[in-house]
């Protein structure tokens, strides 16, 4: 290969562990800035999730130009400081079709929580590892507080529609 250097052709994920974070939050995921090289490109606004089998999609970026684009999470490595890209064209322009295939993190946010048709209690947020949601955090009220719980086998009722 001519003109390519094998260091442009390897992917954003880390080969070891530099700084790359184990688990997240979703919220924590949404305030952190996306880069690329140190150049902050936007900042996710949604995470999109296959709530069947709880993996995470990717994020919806609103970029530097406003417009809004879908990050796939395949692509990104996600750190303490930042959310990074390999490249910008990463940074896909059909959110539409990516929105129709997912459910929005932002519409589950409030919903009730179920574990075969019983409550469990309310979303307050989720935990991500690798791309796979492992915990659901819920405010289940009163004394009861909140507690994090496995996702496998939970469902959320939106508390409002999503985007989509």
């Amino acid at each position: 290969m001519t003109g390519i250097s094998r260091q442009s052709l390897r992917s954003v994920r880390p080969d070891r562990n530099d700084g790359v974070m184990g688990s997240l939050s979703a919220s924590a995921a949404l305030q952190l800035p996306v880069r690329l090289r140190g150049i902050q490109l936007g900042r996710p606004v949604d995470l999109l999730l296959e709530t069947d089998t709880w993996n995470a999609l990717g994020f919806v970026v609103r970029c530097r130009d406003r417009s809004q684009r879908f990050l796939p999470l395949a692509a990104a490595q996600t750190t303490e400081d930042e959310i990074r890209v390999g490249s910008a064209l990463m940074l896909l322009e059909d959110v539409g079709f990516y929105r129709a295939r997912g459910t929005s993190y932002r519409s589950l946010l409030g919903g009730e929580v179920q574990r075969s048709g019983r409550s469990a209690g309310r979303l307050r947020d989720l935990v991500l590892a690798n791309g796979e949601v492992t915990e659901l955090e819920l405010d289940r009220g009163g004394a009861n507080g909140v507690v994090r719980v496995p996702a496998p086998g939970l469902v959320v009722v939106p508390s409002r529609a999503s985007a989509a």
